[in-house]
């Protein structure tokens, strides 16, 4: 190669280079588009050329500070492509005029691209003072890290984690029952890395042994298994119902006896094909206060009364506030016994920012990108409903992508997990199916089934191996129905799940620290004696 460059002179030489860095930065970015959910087609390892790009580009960059321009630009370009569907609900929902809406995606992803530039320019700043084996461990480390960190600044959106991508495949997802969606993050990326990393003489290195060795692990562990048995656990019998409700009329008074009727309807239809013990409607299904004493409320309790089923079921609520003498507002789901009383409520606790509500309302002159009923106030009280046999751990909306919230009600006794949702707002794109696959990790992560009810799709049965049992199709009126299991036994990941996250964020920072230690120890002169 350097006999290449002195044949072309410096400028050819850089001119090469520069394509090759932009060509890296395109393949990287295309292995995100592809290998996340997307509206054409998705196959989840072209995911992991994302990291091992960012790596290369990290590794090759003649500066820290052109590691961290690469990695930027990089992550706002696979980002901007992941998460475009984002257009959509702030212009079509929001009243966003177009010209406003179309750079959302990109506003979002530059924030996100600041996780994977700093990935770069750290790992950068250590390649010449770790060794191969110690570098790749760095930027697995590094990178998970970054995930964790993702779930909590700025309220968390940790939308896009790499273990996400691998649920189109469940036996990739395995080791997440172990490890959790974040260490397998860990493990994936320092096996990219340890496969990027240039050899000296020979192509095949002990990094990249170890890579291989380390992923045919992770493949083993995973298809494995996926053919064990399932923890045993009492069954019942589910039915899951997707009114597809317009999200333009769902709003509307005058609407609210059809969307009532359409659910019944859908709701005794498949009771009287499949007779169900639990019955799941989506995320604020009812447009109205089901706490109040009103017509439409009271044909929704009698349903549960006359089929004898437990109602899952979403509706705003409210309570009066005596002290600032004002309503506050609640995203909840009631859950009805068989004699139509109310048998448990849950409120949910991470609310959307300016969607549900407005991040420092009362000093910012903002208003929420999307309309309903008001703004929301946080639940405080992540106890399972139960019911029957069941302990169901309700998590909202997108409350799914969030490992601690699972972890919470797995911790609390929930022996089945539930997400009640409503993806309208995203339209014919590629969220739901992101959305879906979050949950499924959810599933594999605590070992538990996921029942899964939206109102426009994708709802979904999952199973605690991440295998979606059953599902509907986008945008479509539709119920289905199954079995599932109350499972109380929990995964290796649950029992040390802090223990896990503390192991990662530690060996990151003892990793920095040693870097630090060696390149101090490079700068110090030898000192020797004249005898």
């Amino acid at each position: 190669m350097d006999h290449h460059l002195r044949s072309r002179g410096p400028a050819g030489g850089r001119n090469r280079l520069t394509m090759i860095t932009w060509a890296m930065a395109i393949v990287a970015a295309f292995g995100a588009w592809v290998g996340w959910a997307n509206p054409v087609y998705q196959e989840p390892f072209f995911a992991l050329l994302f990291p091992a790009g960012l790596a290369w580009l990290a590794i090759t960059a003649a500066s820290p500070r052109q590691a961290l321009k690469r990695g930027f630009l990089t992550a706002l370009l696979a980002y901007s492509g992941c998460l475009y569907w984002v257009f959509v609900p702030v212009h079509r929902y929001g009243n966003i005029p177009m010209v406003l809406a179309l750079p959302c995606p990109v506003l979002l992803a530059m924030y996100l691209a600041v996780y994977p530039a700093v990935f770069c320019g750290m790992l950068h700043w250590a390649k010449s003072k770790l060794s191969p084996l110690a570098l790749g461990l760095f930027a697995g480390l590094l990178w998970a890290s970054l995930e964790l960190a993702v779930g909590v600044v700025f309220t968390g959106f940790p939308w896009l984690p790499l273990a996400a991508a691998m649920t189109a495949r469940p036996f990739a997802i395995q080791a997440a029952a172990l490890i959790g969606g974040t260490g397998l993050a860990a493990l994936l990326v320092t096996a990219t890395t340890w496969f990027v990393l240039p050899g000296r003489r020979l192509p095949i290195t002990l990094p990249r042994i170890l890579a291989i060795l380390l992923v045919a692990g992770w493949a083993v562990i995973g298809m494995t298994r996926l053919d064990d048995p399932l923890p045993q656990g009492r069954w019942a019998r589910v039915g899951i119902v997707q009114g597809n409700i317009d999200q333009s009329l769902k709003w509307d008074p005058g609407y609210q006896t059809d969307t009532v009727s359409r659910y019944i309807d859908l709701s005794e239809k498949l009771v009287r094909q499949n007779p169900v013990d639990l019955l799941v409607w989506p995320e604020t299904a009812l447009p109205f206060f089901l706490q109040e004493l009103t017509h439409e409320g009271a044909r929704v309790r009698n349903l549960a009364r006359t089929q004898e089923i437990l109602l899952l079921t979403g509706s705003p609520a409210y309570e009066f506030d005596l002290a600032n003498n004002r309503y506050i507002m609640y995203n909840r789901t009631f859950l009805l016994g068989p004699q139509g009383g109310t048998m448990g409520q849950y409120d949910k606790m991470h609310l959307v920012p300016f969607g549900e509500y407005v991040p420092l309302g009362e000093i910012l002159p903002l208003t929420k990108l999307v309309q309903a009923v008001g703004d929301f106030r946080e639940g405080t009280d992540g106890q399972p409903l139960a019911g029957g046999n069941l302990a169901l751990g309700v998590l909202i909306c997108y409350e799914t992508i969030f490992p601690a919230l699972a972890q919470e009600r797995v911790t609390k006794g929930a022996s089945v997990l539930v997400n009640m949702s409503n993806d309208a707002w995203f339209g014919q794109t590629s969220a739901p199916r992101q959305h879906l696959q979050l949950a499924a990790l959810r599933a594999v992560e605590q070992g538990r089934y996921m029942i899964r009810s939206t109102n426009t799709g994708i709802s979904a049965i999952i199973d605690p191996r991440g295998r979606i049992v059953q599902e509907t199709e986008l945008f479509k009126t539709a119920s289905l129905s199954g079995n599932i299991s109350a499972i109380y036994e929990t995964t290796v990941y649950h029992d040390l799940a802090w223990l896990l996250q503390s192991v990662i964020i530690g060996l990151t920072l003892l990793l920095v620290v040693w870097a630090i230690l060696r390149a101090r120890q490079a700068q110090t002169p030898t000192v020797t004696r004249n005898t």
